[in-house]
């Protein structure tokens, strides 16, 4: 596998940083240490310019080629990696886990971090393309949306890249190996919450109450029908009910019950249709037993949506990192949702997969055992750096 010689040479670095943000994890716009670390690297790398406090928490490291940007003919992209880690207790058990209670990376992001860093060092110190590589290392993609306030707050304005790219590790796949879409590869999501008041009562005498128990029962039995019923089979739709809470004891009737969950759909129609068989069953069905109920559909993020062009330049550097056996086409979208998809929504661009290793019965991400694989940290920096050199080829 042709990892950059270069980049081999600091793997060892690349796996201390990496350990060293997996200690101190810290959560949707509190990455202060692990901004800060990162800007201090992109300066003692010799980036042109580093930019900090975009999202808040966000850092953008500006480098450019042989002839600079006019040297380019104005041509410039932008590489993007998140940084934050997960609400989430850690149980790995390894040496350098989480120092701190109830955050943890299990999601990779601290090795995104990672490998961008090393595609951002070697890149400052080679120069062996022509225009501007922007090294974007983006706050809160878990929660709070950062890559949308990161393009809100001017990120493609202040940095002109005519493309921007994406990665994620993907557990279970091949180590190295680079999987990959046109079109949809994520999907958009929301978060859905509906509150059902009836009349309490003893649980003895349920004639003199209203159960609304009863009622978020019915609710969940009807909310499976809207996906099976109501969106065409080929294609794609979620609807889940997550949490139900009601009542605090085993002989009283509650008052009200609260039912939390998340919808995923990939074209703009099906959420629309979502939204409303969500609402209207739920304040039906309430007002059919006499009860009421509020319904929340809370829009997250727009589906992840590749651009062909995009996708195109994309393979073609996974193929020269990993060679044609492990570069694959994507059967079918996940139905996990990604923030990247606002930057997508503005530029055209890319999100591609790369294969963790392991077994896909090992913890995959957002599990508490979860752990990046270091091995594939040269493996990603070779793909920027790759991508990078060759979208602006030296003149």
């Amino acid at each position: 596998m042709p990892i950059l010689n270069r980049i081999a040479e600091f793997h060892p670095e690349m796996t201390a940083w990496r350990q060293d943000f997996h200690t101190h994890p810290e959560t949707a716009f509190e990455e202060v240490r692990t901004s800060g670390i990162i800007a201090e690297k992109l300066r003692q790398f010799g980036c042109d310019e580093v930019v900090t406090g975009i999202a808040r928490t966000g850092v953008v490291g500006v480098i450019r080629g042989q002839g600079g940007n006019e040297g380019g003919g104005g041509r410039a992209i932008g590489l993007r990696a998140d940084i934050d880690a997960l609400p989430i207790e850690e149980a790995t058990g390894l040496p350098y886990a989480s120092q701190t209670r109830g955050k943890m990376h299990a999601c990779g992001h601290d090795g995104h971090a990672t490998m961008l860093l090393g595609a951002a060092r070697y890149l400052a110190e080679t120069r062996n393309f022509s225009g501007t590589v922007y090294v974007i290392f983006q706050p809160a993609e878990e929660a709070g949306g950062g890559g949308n306030v990161m393009v809100q707050e001017g990120l493609f304005d202040r940095f002109p890249m005519q493309r921007v790219f994406g990665m994620h590790n993907w557990p279970g796949a091949p180590e190295g190996s680079f999987y990959w879409r046109y079109g949809p590869v994520m999907a958009a999501t929301a978060n859905i919450k509906a509150t059902i008041t009836g009349k309490g009562a003893h649980g003895a005498m349920p004639h003199q109450g209203n159960d609304p128990i009863v009622i978020a029962a019915q609710i969940v039995s009807a909310l499976q029908s809207v996906v099976a019923r109501n969106i065409e089979p080929v294609e794609g739709g979620v609807l889940t009910i997550g949490h139900i809470q009601g009542g605090d004891t085993w002989n009283v009737i509650p008052q009200t019950v609260t039912l939390r969950g998340t919808a995923r759909w990939f074209k703009p129609e099906v959420g629309d249709m979502l939204e409303a068989k969500f609402t209207s069953l739920v304040t039906g069905i309430a007002a059919a037993f006499g009860a009421e109920a509020e319904a929340v559909f809370d829009r997250g993020y727009p589906a992840t949506v590749n651009e062909a062009e995009s996708t195109d330049l994309a393979v073609k550097a996974a193929l020269a990192v990993a060679g044609e056996a492990r570069v694959v086409e994507m059967p079918k979208p996940t139905m996990g949702g990604e923030d990247f998809s606002f930057m997508l929504n503005a530029k055209p661009g890319n999100y591609i997969m790369l294969g963790a290793g392991r077994s896909p019965a090992d913890p995959q991400v957002h599990h508490p055992k979860y752990d990046f694989n270091d091995a594939i940290l040269p493996i990603g920096a070779s793909y920027w750096a790759t991508l990078a050199e060759q979208l602006l080829p030296r003149d």
